[in-house]
């Protein structure tokens, strides 16, 4: 439920037919790619193999201006172009996910102080927009046993649904987080369904899990002190510029809802 490919993720080396094959393997029957900002590489999947065998499921991961990393699934048939521009504040982002019939949920909430919503200050000024999320990320094989304890009490405490991701980038990492879901899951509404009943009823039956990787040289740089501020003013920035073309894309959408 959060899986990274070479053509999307400038920062990810596996192909989505290497994922799948390694997951079919390890007995997964399906993925959610959470490409960040970009649909690419479940675009480039959709064109070259029309076998739905193995469900490849869309999603994008987002960066907000204001709170980290959030996972988006829109419905089957909504393509929001304004996603694979960064830099919407997390309630116009939440708003609008929601005006369009999708779910949304902070990814690693936790984790790395750059990208994480519960240490960034949008939710450290009103911790209650978690009120308003869908799901929460519960595990992510790339953070620390500490930070996923954490988002799981979080998930709890405002009676969330619990997703769980390998969040793999490398070979290594694929398949080292997953989620178990009790209703059958093959595209995107069935998913969004899947969470809102969840929600709807109080009666979770998502599951997550893994296996934490442990840090690493690249996880170390990540945690900084000049990581996590560059990174901050560099997604900042760019969020600016992309302002008025963003605006613009969430006005098409609207208008065509």
């Amino acid at each position: 439920m959060h899986c990274h490919t070479r053509y999307g993720s400038i920062d990810s080396k596996v192909r989505i037919s290497e994922y799948v094959e390694m997951l079919s393997e390890k007995g997964y029957d399906g993925m959610l790619i959470t490409d960040h900002d970009s649909y690419r590489g479940y675009n480039r999947w959709k064109t070259e193999n029309p076998d739905n065998t193995f469900r490849v499921i869309r999603g994008i991961e987002y960066d907000t201006r204001d709170a980290g990393h959030f996972i988006v699934i829109m419905p089957d048939g909504v393509h929001l172009q304004a996603l694979t521009m960064r830099g919407m504040k997390v309630e116009k982002l939440v708003h609008l996910v929601h005006q369009l019939g999708g779910i949304v949920g902070p990814a690693h909430p936790f984790g790395t102080k750059s990208s994480s919503a519960m240490l960034l200050k949008a939710l450290k000024r009103n911790r209650n927009l978690v009120k308003e999320f869908d799901f929460i990320e519960g595990f992510n094989a790339c953070e620390t046993e500490t930070a996923n304890d954490l988002s799981q009490l979080l998930a709890k405490d405002f009676d969330k649904p619990m997703f769980g991701g390998s969040d793999s980038h490398d070979y290594k990492y694929v398949g080292m987080g997953y989620t178990l879901f009790s209703d059958d899951i093959s595209c995107c509404d069935d998913l969004i369904a899947t969470v809102r009943k969840a929600l709807d009823c109080n009666d979770n039956k998502i599951s997550c899990g893994g296996v934490v990787r442990g840090e690493t040289l690249k996880s170390k740089h990540a945690h900084a002190f000049y990581s996590v501020y560059a990174f901050i003013a560099y997604n900042f920035s760019l969020g600016i510029i992309y302002s008025p073309f963003r605006s613009h894309r969430i006005k098409k959408a609207l208008e065509h809802k």
